[in-house]
């Protein structure tokens, strides 16, 4: 049995993935961004491995995690499954950083930098990364505020991201899902794909020994491997997106 560290999964995919996980026998650390989320899940937490809190948004929360996580142990999974969706304006978080891109990547890329460093890795893309800026002078949006396309950029770079990882790290599995338009709170009641299949492709992923699953800088839905955008295998993207990364948040990864 695995031991699988799961962000946001007080709710939707997450939380779904983590009930499965532990059904399956696997021990699972979950995370709530605050203890007012975790308390709403109080009944899942009392059969977990463990539960960390810390906000996604915030770098220093953010490192915190990573400390709580490397303090029950290392992790034979991670799946960075939380995300936020159409943010009305760019925001800003306490570090300055829009907060789509801050929840969306800047976090997950911190966490796998800080977090011992797992067999598994399985990050939550979508899509719509397909319609993502190649360009990258202003991932951080400076620009005039576009909800969706704030977005959809935010899934092409974590793709991007899982597809470096698995280039650089050949010891660990790294891949990008994109778990479809699911009926959780995020893509809403009238969302038309499966909600099943949308966490199943993450658990098979991050635990299962069949050789189909034991890839990587694969991106995959519902369990088929898909194509992503040609940014996403490209080095050159891959570089220059993982080094304007490490600028923003002051660690470098590779």
């Amino acid at each position: 049995m695995s031991r699988i560290f799961i962000t946001g999964s007080t709710d939707g995919l997450g939380l779904a993935a983590a009930r499965t996980l532990m059904k399956e026998g696997h021990d699972v650390v979950l995370h709530a961004r605050s203890h007012e989320r975790a308390s709403a899940i109080a009944e899942t937490s009392a059969a977990a491995l463990g539960l960390v809190i810390g906000d996604l948004a915030s770098a220093t929360e953010t490192r915190s995690i990573a400390e709580q996580v490397n303090a029950i142990g290392r992790m034979d999974a991670v799946i960075h499954n939380a995300g936020i969706y159409l943010e009305r304006s760019r925001g800003e978080t306490p570090d300055g950083h829009a907060k789509t891109l801050a929840v969306n990547v800047l976090a997950p890329y911190l966490l796998t930098a800080l977090i011992t460093r797992p067999d598994r890795l399985v990050y939550l893309s979508s899509g719509m990364h397909r319609s993502g800026s190649s360009a990258l002078d202003d991932i951080d949006w400076k620009r005039p505020w576009s909800a969706s396309q704030a977005y959809s950029e935010s899934k092409l770079y974590i793709a991007t991201l899982a597809a470096a990882i698995a280039r650089h790290w050949p010891d660990v599995l790294s891949n990008a899902v994109d778990p479809g338009w699911v009926p959780t709170k995020m893509g809403g009641a009238g969302a038309p794909d499966d909600l099943e299949m949308g966490h199943l492709t993450q658990t098979w992923l991050a635990t299962s020994d069949e050789g189909a699953a034991k890839v990587s800088g694969g991106y995959w839905y519902h369990r088929q491997r898909r194509e992503a955008a040609a940014e996403v295998g490209d080095a050159g993207f891959q570089g220059a997106l993982v080094d304007g990364l490490a600028g923003l948040t002051g660690v470098r990864l590779f």
